[in-house]
């Protein structure tokens, strides 16, 4: 056993999540739903590649005119 462990402590932000959980537990289907909403999608690796094709380097200083 560690000299650190605490078995009976439980933070007060982990009550309050247990207890949310426990109030609302359509939470977690909420949670995952709205992942795939924003951010699990499809990845087009073509579109990608295209991208990184046409992809024009920037000049080493941007202001600079062509004069």
């Amino acid at each position: 056993m560690s000299i650190f462990a605490r078995p009976h402590y439980t933070s007060d932000a982990t009550e309050f999540l247990t207890q949310l959980k426990k109030d609302k537990p359509q939470l977690e289907a909420q949670q995952v739903a709205g992942r795939a909403l924003l951010w699990d999608k499809a990845v087009n690796y073509e579109a990608q590649a295209e991208a990184a094709q046409a992809r024009v380097p920037q000049k080493p200083y941007v202001y600079q005119t062509n004069n």
